[in-house]
């Protein structure tokens, strides 16, 4: 098992990030862990060249090929936004956006690579109300039904200011047990 932890935040240890790593803590000792920041690995704006030429896009250089290596090296994406406008961060929704330009790599057979690997979603909210993360959720979801992936789950956490998520009990005791449910299929 090889977890790699994307996290989508603007803010360095923020809520969703520390639900995260609450999470990755009840990991299997087995298991192996890798940790990016999006924000780290900023990506450009995504340009859509399907239908131009042969609708190709070239071998993905610098921070798109660290993010390109390490998705097709994980068994299980774990994709850590926080709830911004009812969606994904916008980091997160541009490294989304970069798989279909994946897609059309020669030679990187992404959506075939993608198959059977699990997805899963973690997210801090501010809403009492949990249908307002439902739109995050299906994004990450049927990403992962298109692509032949399994969903794992997801944890979900209140917090607004930093560190107020520890104080959600339910997400703390959901973060024990959110890794155990791996095959789940879509």
């Amino acid at each position: 098992m090889d977890f790699l932890f994307l996290l989508g935040s603007t803010r360095r240890d923020g809520n969703t990030e520390a639900l995260a790593r609450q999470a990755a803590t009840h990991l299997p000792a087995e298991a192996n862990q890798s940790w990016l920041r999006l924000s780290d690995l900023p990506l450009p704006t995504f340009g859509d060249v399907r239908h131009e030429g042969e609708g190709t896009y070239p071998q993905p250089v610098d921070n798109e090929r660290v993010l390109l290596e390490a998705t097709l090296g994980a068994s299980d994406l774990v994709i850590a936004s926080p709830l911004y406008w009812y969606s994904v961060s916008a980091s997160t929704k541009t490294y989304l956006d970069h798989w279909t330009a994946w897609l059309r790599v020669p030679g990187a057979d992404f959506k075939n690579r993608m198959r059977g690997k699990t997805m899963w979603a973690i997210t801090a909210h501010t809403s009492e109300d949990t249908a307002r993360v439902e739109p995050l959720l299906g994004t990450l979801r049927l990403t992962a039904d298109y692509m032949g992936m399994r969903w794992g789950g997801e944890l979900l956490g209140y917090g607004n200011r930093p560190g107020e998520v520890l104080e959600d009990t339910e997400a703390r005791d959901r973060a024990r047990t959110l890794f155990t449910s791996r095959a789940v299929r879509t």
